[in-house]
């Protein structure tokens, strides 16, 4: 497709009839090209001979001109229009007076038809930057506030959960097809921590790990925050008669102190004996985890290693049936789970990756979100997608320095 700066008056004047705007014709008498086109500036609607045609100021123009210069990704100086004549200055007063007999809307009505347009949002080159770390800190430190706020929340849901033979499991149709199997959950938590551990060594050997770090503690740290609100607010009976909560302490302060430095010391897994509360259903942590670090790890490897991402795409979808098969959760849990994780980890990098979504505008909707000024503080200094690099944390001169270091000093001490 030809570029829109190498257009002629003849490819213009084809593309205002096409998109139903032929009003702008007789006004531009083919004497417009497409970097004319381009140039054109809302000033130039608010004088003769635009100013006749136009009804709306040249919005429904203007906006078309936009969207064009996206689709093509051609980006137009401001100072390229000096005076705003745009080689119009020529027209004279009797072709104005005929253009101004002749304005008159045009679109679906007659006859010319609405295309839809592909914007491709065009991807800005990484430009090398400050790693942060002191940011990768805070984001951490929010991530574990709301892990223990979740675990604290647990903790305080449990004393609410009615005793299931008040009050007995509500209708499940997984649970219906599918019988209990007692080992699945401990399956979930060992694909789980299999996850874990893959996204973590993945992570230190990243060349930019305190961006990538910062993202997935705030992410992780937002989706606990929001499990601490949904659990909260609604309490669902156990979804199985096979639980075994542990009793309820009644206002007893000190021994719920313990159960949650318990319940965080064994990493709030059942298959450690940490996790005996109920109560904690919509919507699944478990989810959350084999989800998201799926995502991570797809999303900062290589794209060529299909055969990685599909073994953690397997990992992940094994372990989210398992928590159904054991019925540990809800599907509902298990859906809003998914949802959420996906959700805001595509927005929130949708947001990173292109820096037009960084500046708040009328515009970007994403703007509104409530996280909107910590993305912005923790994506400040980010342009461009991160390079999936990767190099050693340290280097082998480093290491047999240190252990060369260490012999040194063993045979020193033998001697004397």
């Amino acid at each position: 497709m030809k570029e829109v700066v190498e257009w002629s008056s003849k490819d213009v004047l084809e593309w205002l009839t096409e998109h139903g705007m032929q009003e702008y014709t007789d006004a531009f008498q083919n004497k417009l090209d497409g970097l004319g086109l381009l140039r054109l500036s809302r000033e130039d609607f608010h004088r003769p001979p635009l100013s006749l045609v136009a009804s709306d100021n040249g919005q429904q123009l203007l906006e078309k001109i936009e969207t064009l210069k996206m689709e093509h990704h051609i980006e137009v100086h401001k100072n390229g229009h000096a005076n705003g004549d745009l080689h119009m200055s020529s027209l004279n007063a009797d072709s104005q007076n005929d253009i101004h007999n002749k304005t008159k809307r045009t679109g679906l009505a007659n006859g010319y038809r609405k295309e839809m347009i592909q914007i491709i949002m065009p991807e800005q080159e990484w430009l090398p930057t400050s790693l942060e770390w002191w940011k990768t800190g805070v984001a951490f430190l929010y991530a574990l506030s709301c892990f223990i706020l979740t675990t604290v929340m647990i903790s305080v849901v449990h004393e609410r959960v009615p005793p299931k033979e008040e009050q007995p499991p509500l209708p499940d149709k997984f649970f219906d097809y599918f019988n209990r199997v007692e080992w699945a959950f401990s399956i979930c938590e060992i694909n789980g921590m299999i996850l874990v551990g893959l996204w973590l060594v993945q992570w230190v050997l990243m060349e930019y790990k305190s961006i990538v770090g910062r993202r997935f503690f705030f992410i992780v740290g937002t989706l606990y925050l929001y499990r601490c609100i949904t659990m909260y607010v609604t309490t669902l009976p156990v979804p199985g008669m096979h639980f075994s909560c542990s009793p309820k302490l009644f206002g007893d302060v000190e021994a719920q102190f313990r159960r949650i430095m318990k319940m965080i010391a064994g990493g709030g897994l059942s298959i450690t004996g940490a996790h005996t509360m109920c109560g904690d259903y919509l919507y699944s942590g478990h989810t959350v985890m084999l989800t998201l670090t799926y995502l991570f790890i797809k999303e900062y490897s290589p794209k060529d290693w299909w055969w990685y991402h599909w073994s953690c795409w397997i990992l992940s979808i094994v372990g989210v049936f398992c928590i159904l098969l054991a019925h540990d959760h809800y599907t509902v849990d298990v859906v809003v789970a998914y949802y959420i994780t996906t959700r805001l980890f595509w927005w929130y990098h949708t947001m990173a990756n292109q820096q037009v979504l960084k500046e708040a505008s009328k515009t970007n909707f994403l703007s509104q979100v409530w996280w909107y000024k910590i993305f912005c503080f923790l994506e400040s200094n980010v342009q461009g997608i991160v390079p999936h690099t990767y190099h050693l944390p340290f280097s082998w001169s480093s290491i047999s320095q240190f252990f060369g270091k260490k012999i040194k000093y063993s045979r020193l001490v033998t001697d004397t």
